[in-house]
């Protein structure tokens, strides 16, 4: 028995992380460990599961019924653990969580001591990503995301909102004037790599409630970090669109302008996703709470 329960965790993995590699290295196990137990759950069954291939693998049609109702049995066995550990009056297990670097170093972080020192028994494994796919792939219990995000299935809870400015440095700006927004499609950008801009549909608005489209520009510069992309902003390689939150001292201080300041960009959400299940895990429910009380505007 214990041997087929190893076996099934292995394929939900496989197939939950689209790689046996990265099935792997979440289990603590050797890929060909994986591949092994994969082999003789097939055996097993009289079965192919997996369709493997140079490049990803895909399900079979019985490996995707497999898949449903073994991940279904899987949700049922932790959401027993977790209803047994709420008659705890401690909370235990591993709570995996990530966020983005530039918003965890600034707002989550400052709150992690007084967080485990309320649940000391709670193991935390914290890592800074951008994208949605980790939280199930690399099993996590929730994620932290910012921005107006395209629906999914996760269920999500806003806790905040921030606005974003179009900023650039005087010594960008005396060789690329900018007086109105048609002037921002003949200058250098820097942009966010992992935001398309036809799907952001970023819209300026002034006061009298009256919208304009952004023009449309092409990025001379990318980054993922939003930390570089301010960094590059300052460095006055172009004009760039940062949160409120990363570039305030420096437009206290002149090191930045704000551009356009009548008009206003999309405020933009501070979100937490996690995974759409009837039974929320306490260790998850207890952070979303702590977070929301610290966090939430």
């Amino acid at each position: 028995m214990q041997k087929n329960l190893k076996q099934i965790t292995s394929f939900l993995q496989v197939v939950d992380s689209g790689s046996f590699t990265k099935a792997a290295e979440i289990l603590g196990l050797s890929r060909s460990m994986v591949s092994i137990d994969i082999k003789h759950l097939e055996q097993r069954l009289n079965v192919n599961l997996l369709i493997r291939n140079t490049r990803n693998i895909a399900l079979t049609e019985v490996g995707q019924n497999f898949y449903n109702d073994f991940k279904q049995i899987q949700s049922q066995v932790d959401a027993a653990f977790e209803r047994s550990q709420n008659f705890s009056s401690n909370v235990t297990g591993v709570l995996r969580f990530s966020s983005t670097n530039e918003f965890g170093q600034r707002f989550v972080l400052p709150l992690l001591g007084k967080f485990c020192q309320q649940y000391p028994q709670l193991q935390l494994q914290y890592t800074f990503n951008s994208s949605l796919d980790d939280l199930v792939t690399k099993k996590l219990d929730l994620v932290i995301r910012l921005g107006n995000l395209k629906d999914s299935s996760l269920k999500s809870r806003k806790i905040g909102q921030y606005p974003i400015y179009l900023v650039a440095t005087a010594e960008f700006l005396a060789h690329h004037p900018i007086n109105q927004i048609a002037d921002l499609a003949h200058v250098p950008w820097i942009g966010h790599s992992l935001l398309n801009w036809q799907d952001t549909q970023y819209v300026l608005q002034n006061r009298g409630g009256e919208q304009y489209a952004l023009p449309s520009v092409r990025y001379q510069y990318e980054s993922n970090s939003a930390e570089a992309i301010h960094q590059m902003a300052l460095a006055s390689m172009g004009v760039a669109i940062c949160p409120a939150w990363l570039v305030e001292d420096d437009l206290q201080q002149k090191r930045l302008i704000r551009l356009l300041p009548d008009f206003d960009l999309p405020v933009q959400n501070i979100q937490l996703l996690y995974s759409n299940t009837r039974s929320l895990p306490a260790k998850t429910r207890i952070f979303i709470d702590f977070l929301i009380e610290h966090l939430a505007a």
